[in-house]
């Protein structure tokens, strides 16, 4: 039999077929993933080490999708363009959260990214000890709102009189139209406060 002309599995085909497995909310691993793939684990075991480099390329292949290009010139540009790419990822992709979430990044355009956002920090005037701690709070405002943008239409529905929270849902934004509201809105809120720290800083020099 002539050998394909297409090899059977690669790392890029490995990485599609392991997203879409966790897209469909199916249980997730090396077996998992050989069988919707037609092939056996000791396959997959010829391009990847294992369960981690697996996510680790899911990760790849998100970014490759939602960060393709690094936003910059100012500071709080390079936030904004970051965060609402985060927030897509995360939104479209919920259940690749608690893996990617759960194991240490090293896939070179994520790492860039953060690296891409750290300097851009840095050069804003954050010092060095505080740049990972405002990184890590940005980072859990997009991962926040990636999954309040996948939440239902109705987030609140009381069952019985309530004193404020009834009236103002009868006129409230729902689905898509709220959470966007209210990501724009606390980003706006976050970047006021981020720039009244630097304010801060600066006084204290």
């Amino acid at each position: 039999m002539p050998r394909p002309k297409v090899p059977l599995l690669s790392t890029d085909r490995i990485a599609d077929a392991a997203l879409e497995l966790v897209d469909s909310g199916q249980p997730f691993g090396v077996n998992a993933l050989a069988r919707s793939l037609g092939v056996t684990p000791s396959s997959l075991y010829n391009h990847v080490r294992g369960r981690d480099e697996i996510i680790e390329l899911i990760r790849g292949r998100l970014a490759e999708q939602y960060l393709p290009d690094l936003p910059s010139g100012p500071w709080d540009h390079v936030v904004s363009e970051t965060l609402r790419a985060q927030r897509r990822l995360y939104a479209g992709h919920p259940n690749a959260i608690p893996l990617i979430v759960g194991k240490t990044i090293t896939d070179p355009l994520v790492i860039a990214s953060y690296d891409n956002l750290a300097t851009a920090l840095l050069g804003a005037g954050f010092p060095d000890d505080e740049v990972l701690v405002v990184v890590a709070i940005l980072d859990s405002f997009a991962l926040g709102f990636g999954l309040d943008l996948a939440s239902p239409d109705e987030i609140w529905q009381p069952q019985g009189p309530t004193e404020t929270l009834g009236r103002l849902l009868a006129g409230a934004a729902r689905g898509a139209e709220r959470s966007d509201r209210a990501f724009e809105e606390g980003l706006e809120l976050l970047l006021d406060s981020l720039r009244l720290r630097l304010s801060r800083l600066r006084e204290d020099d």
